[in-house]
């Protein structure tokens, strides 16, 4: 999941990287639609105008506007698998029962049963339609990986998981047809969703933190080669779907950063490269 983590460097490895990014890049470049991530709250708007596709946390209280370059979408995160204790319907949630166990890695969040009336509910009679009421064009979701994950670890009790999150996905399809929606990872979701989502996203493609080392580090080809398939799988169910992709490397290292945008707009790709604070915006390197 992204959006709640803090910022570590790095420095080694750099060109190992490189090359090996460089070496592994395949297809032709897709038009160059320059798209990113910001939670923070004091986004800079003449960098975030430079961007064609921005995805903010909507909870913020600040207009937007300054913040929309010329034929911009602004995307609003929200989180569908699980809602942290901060967010205002969390109180209401737990009351009706739809609620289940803490995050582990993420204390401060439960996981959400994606089944539970009271869920579709708030998604789509509140917390959707206050995010479009603050001029976005849409919606980020998050964390719907944890439909997979949860009937996994308990296939009796969470049976419905992944078809709770289509449905839900679906719900707000029906009541918002114009929006765009952009739909991190959920794999497990894809065959159900694709036709109705406009965005997919491949979260930690090339590169990721490691929370052990402390330190960024590539994938390996196989890791990226398992997301890049289900992406592209996904684009045969529906051939207008944008395909975007999100690494995370330290900003200050630019030929590595700059060669995780080449090797992912080299593969067909939509990129943009972070940390994982994500909490400012960090222009591609100019070359």
């Amino acid at each position: 999941m992204i959006g709640r983590r803090r910022l570590m460097g790095l420095g080694a490895g750099t060109m190992a990287l490189t090359l090996a990014l460089r070496r592994r890049a395949d297809g032709s470049p897709p038009p160059r639609t320059r798209w990113a991530v910001d939670y923070g709250a004091a986004s800079v708007p003449a960098i975030a105008r430079t961007y064609d596709l921005l995805v903010l946390e909507p909870h913020h209280a600040r207009p937007i506007a300054p913040l929309r370059g010329p034929g911009a979408r602004l995307l609003g995160y929200v989180s569908f698998g699980e809602v942290e204790r901060q967010r205002p319907y969390f109180t209401d949630l737990e009351r009706a029962g739809a609620l289940g166990a803490p995050n582990p890695n993420w204390p401060d969040a439960r996981f959400v049963d994606l089944r539970h009336p009271a869920w579709t509910a708030a998604i789509v009679d509140t917390i959707v339609p206050q995010i479009l009421a603050k001029g976005y064009d849409g919606i980020f979701i998050d964390t719907m990986d944890n439909a997979e994950a949860m009937e996994r670890q308990n296939p009796i009790g969470n049976k419905g998981m992944v078809q709770g999150g289509a449905a839900l996905i679906a719900a707000v399809r029906a009541r918002f047809p114009a929006i765009r929606i952009m739909l991190n990872r959920g794999y497990a979701l894809l065959d159900a969703v694709a036709p109705s989502i406009d965005h997919v996203l491949g979260e930690a493609m090339a590169s990721r933190w490691n929370f052990t080392t402390k330190a960024y580090e590539p994938l390996s080809d196989s890791d990226w080669q398992w997301q890049a398939d289900r992406l592209r799988h996904a684009r045969t169910l529906h051939p207008a779907l944008a395909l975007h992709t999100l690494d995370y490397w330290d900003p200050a290292d630019t030929t590595a950063v700059a060669a995780l945008y080449d090797r992912e707009r080299a593969a067909g790709f939509l990129p943009y490269v972070s940390t994982l604070a994500l909490d400012r915006l960090w222009p591609e390197p100019r070359r």
